[in-house]
């Protein structure tokens, strides 16, 4: 039996196994889970963390802090037999392996593999690998990319089944590629049995190693003419480092970004044609109870088949109103329970929630007070959610921004702030309140699942034009743009943009038009049909269908 190997280094299966930080490991969650319902032979390859991504807190001034729990992984994956003995740092390494089964609605399973160093022979540097996940230094994080990818090669070596061939999420998987041929492979069957997926439009994005450093790593894996090969797919540093994106784009055939407007940003960094394979989400996962058991009633056989999402338009108004105000309820207990702000039933809510990366202008919205105050008092209401990396002071700072400013205008505009946030979160969200607000520097969001989320919900997007959102919006009928895809940075203009269209399009319609509401909610679920996981996975299937 032959399986596509599809390497990760973060993956949101579910919300307790912290083992993502964000996007492009919910993503990798929904992949797996997409090619379970599709039936296809997926093998899935990741890393453990016993600490997994940092636990958030945040105090009454919005400073956040972190701490580091361990998981009990006993209660969350099931311990194969499997172990791993790899050489690093010219001493053996070995590595438990654990494993989650991921049954699809066809009866399908899908293992997901998770990489173990907590074994008590390795060193203790080795062992730490698998502590946490984006932690520590160049050091560590190569290291655990080391493991990753020779590692998750030999994994097959344990398995029934044969490396046909290879999917990497991102280049943190790059050595994957490297011991491939390091075992026989030629670069021409590397290539064409390999499709590389690059999510990240900001050139500080993607891992760059010192050489030194990777050779003293990986030693004789490393092919005679690296430069070379980083220097020809485009590297902008002119492989003064090991740009491990630029390696994997090199050795591959296929590339593919994660939506359209994302693939033009890649092959301005790539010197390669980019597919675009515009992102989606597994439909059940990231539909709330209360809109599950309405889909359930009234688009029958949408769990197997998302797209009977697309007849949205033709179920009863009275029936959506009723999930959507359960859904609605279910996140203001929530948010009274987390936070102890209370959120009015009659009141706009505007949900925002993602990492909190500076180029994602979470505190847009409140750039002018006294406008959203005039615009938004007595009838608007927010709840944020969204952690800064540890090491990253400017996300913190906005965090901090938005407790000034929430506490400028409790008055008139209760805010929330839910801490921690996950897939569990996640959902309650992009469920419960009434529009999904994004606001990135175009075009630095990649993607955007979050408002795919949303909009399965019946939530309409608000949004910069960025992502997945230039190929979904219609303005004002299953949602609203913000501007017209300007590129340059403005934060004045984008606010200005924001209150303008809170005040002359969102609000009215809300406020007035409770059917022209309800059609704004059917045609943001029908927007939706076209950006699940089933569309994705057969997207991906098309590139599969061609290793050989």
């Amino acid at each position: 039996m032959t399986a596509i190997g599809y390497f990760t280094a973060e993956i949101g299966l579910w919300s307790e196994l912290h083992t993502y930080s964000g996007g492009l490991g919910v993503l990798a969650g929904d992949h797996v889970k997409s090619a379970a319902d599709a039936g296809i032979p997926l093998v899935a390859v990741t890393l453990l963390y016993h600490q997994g991504y940092a636990r958030q807190h945040i105090d009454d001034a919005g400073i956040q802090t972190e701490t580091f729990p361990e998981l009990d992984m006993n209660h969350l994956l099931t311990k194969t037999d499997i172990v791993l003995d790899l050489e690093l740092d010219g001493k053996p390494l070995f590595a438990y392996v654990w494993m989650a089964e991921i049954l699809g609605q066809s009866g399908h399973m899908v293992p997901v593999y998770f990489m173990d160093t907590r074994h008590p022979e390795n060193a203790i540097q080795h062992q730490d690998l698998s502590s946490r996940l984006y932690g520590g230094d160049d050091g560590v994080r190569i290291r655990q990319e080391y493991v990753l990818g020779v590692g998750g090669v030999q994994l097959f070596d344990h398995l029934e089944v044969e490396l046909n061939g290879l999917h990497l999420n991102e280049g943190h998987c790059t050595f994957a590629m490297l011991e491939l041929l390091n075992r026989g492979w030629s670069r021409e069957q590397l290539a064409q049995r390999s499709l590389f997926t690059t999510h990240t439009p900001v050139p500080a994005g993607h891992d760059r190693f010192d050489w030194s450093l990777v050779e003293e790593v990986i030693g004789d894996l490393l092919p005679t003419d690296a430069k070379e090969l980083v220097r020809s797919a485009g590297d902008p540093e002119d492989a003064s480092r090991c740009s491990m994106s630029h390696l994997a784009v090199s050795l591959s055939t296929t590339v593919n970004a994660v939506s359209k407007l994302n693939a033009d940003v890649a092959m301005t960094m790539f010197d390669q044609k980019i597919q675009p394979i515009t992102n989606g989400v597994h439909h059940i996962t990231w539909t709330a109870p209360a809109m599950a058991s309405f889909f359930d009633e009234h688009l029958n056989g949408w769990k197997m088949s998302p797209t009977e999402l697309e007849h949205a338009s033709s179920t009863p108004t009275t029936n959506l109103l009723q999930a959507r105000a359960q859904a609605r309820q279910e996140l203001r207990d929530y948010v009274r329970t987390t936070t102890g702000v209370e959120l009015e039933s009659n009141r706009l809510t505007i949900g925002f929630a993602r990492r909190f990366a500076t180029y994602k202008r979470a505190n847009l919205v409140f750039r002018d007070l006294k406008r959203l105050q005039a615009i938004g008092a007595g009838k608007i209401q927010f709840v944020f959610s969204g952690k800064a990396h540890p090491r990253d002071q400017g996300g913190k700072q906005l965090i901090r921004d938005i407790f000034a400013s929430a506490e400028q205008i409790e008055d008139d505009i209760p805010v929330a702030f839910i801490e921690n946030y996950d897939m569990k979160t996640g959902l309650m969200m992009t469920s419960g309140v009434d529009i999904w607000l994004n606001n990135p520097i175009r075009p630095m969001e990649a993607s955007g699942t979050s408002g795919m989320k949303a909009a399965m919900n019946g939530v309409p997007n608000c949004s910069i034009l960025d992502g997945w959102w230039p190929e979904a919006c219609v303005h004002g009928v299953n949602g609203w743009a913000i501007g017209e895809g300007e590129d340059d940075r403005d934060d004045e203009r984008d606010a200005n943009n924001i209150y303008n269209v809170l005040e002359h399009e969102v609000i009215p319609l809300w406020e007035n038009d409770q059917d022209g509401w309800a059609e704004m909610m059917k045609a943001s679920i029908v927007a939706s049909a076209g950006f699940t996981g089933q569309r994705m996975i057969q997207d991906y299937l098309e590139f599969y269908n061609q290793f050989s």
